[in-house]
C-alpha cells in the first residue's frame, strides 16, 4: 500500500496530516505544520522528510503548497518551550497549525503515539510521516520552515553557525557553546546535562591541581 492509498483508505473527505520538527535540538522554536491534501493527489518522491535531501525537500515543498487544499505552518517559542516543557510545546504548535487551516478538516492523522488534542477527530500513527501521503507532507513544511528560520537566526548569531547543524547537538554545536556560551534562542533547559558535564570536567581539573 503507497502513502497515498493509506489516506484514501481513511474514508473522510477532508483529511489532515499533523507533524513537527524541530524537537530534538539544543536551540529555536519548534515546528509543527497541518496539511490537508485533494483526495486524487499524486506527488511523486513524497516521503518522510528525514530520508529526503535538503534539495528534495525544498521543490517537494513547493508542490505540496501548490497542490494542498490547506495548509499551516506554525510554531512555539523558546520561551513557551521552557515555560511548559517542549512535549507541550510541541502540541501547541499543532494546535495552532490546525486552527490556522481555511478549512475545518473532519480527521487528523497525527505523527507518533499521543493525542495532542486538537479539538477533533485525531488518529495517532507511529511512523506516521513514512505511512501517510498528508503526515509526510506536513513533515515537509515543518522541516523545511524550521530550516529556513534557523537559517535567518544564524544571520543574528553567526558565531554559532546554526546554518550548519539547525541548532541540533553535533560536535560544532558544542564547540560554539564552548566558545561563546549560550546565546538568548537557546533552550537552557536542554542544556543541563551540558552544564553537569562542565562542571565535573571543572572539578576534575581542581581536584588535579591540589
Amino acid at each position: 500500500m503507497t502513502i497515498f492509498e493509506f489516506d484514501k483508505n481513511q474514508y473522510c473527505d477532508l483529511l489532515c496530516g499533523v507533524d513537527e520538527a524541530g524537537r530534538g535540538p539544543l536551540a529555536g522554536d519548534v515546528y509543527a505544520a497541518a496539511v490537508i491534501l485533494p483526495a486524487d493527489c499524486e506527488i511523486e518522491g513524497l516521503n518522510d522528510s528525514k530520508k529526503l535531501t535538503e534539495q528534495k525537500r525544498e521543490r517537494l515543498f513547493d508542490e505540496i503548497v501548490k497542490k494542498a487544499v490547506s495548509y499551516c505552518v506554525a510554531t512555539a517559542s523558546v520561551e513557551e518551550i521552557e515555560r511548559v516543557n517542549i512535549l507541550h510545546a510541541t502540541y501547541l504548535a499543532m494546535r495552532r497549525a490546525v486552527k490556522g487551516l481555511s478549512v475545518v478538516p473532519s480527521l487528523a492523522l497525527v505523527d507518533g503515539n499521543r493525542d495532542p488534542n486538537l479539538g477533533i477527530s485525531t488518529k495517532c500513527i507511529v511512523k506516521g510521516d513514512a505511512t501517510s501521503a498528508s503526515i509526510a507532507a506536513a513533515s515537509i513544511l515543518a522541516k523545511v520552515s524550521r530550516d529556513r528560520y534557523m537559517k535567518e537566526i544564524a544571520k543574528q548569531y553567526p558565531e554559532y553557525q546554526f546554518e550548519q547543524h539547525k541548532g541540533y547537538g553535533t560536535k560544532l554545536h558544542y564547540q560554539m557553546l564552548n566558545q561563546f556560551g549560550e546565546s538568548p534562542i537557546h533552550r537552557h533547559s536542554f542544556l543541563k546535562k551540558y552544564y553537569a558535564q562542565k562542571e565535573q570536567e571543572s572539578a576534575k581539573l581542581s581536584d588535579a591541581k591540589k
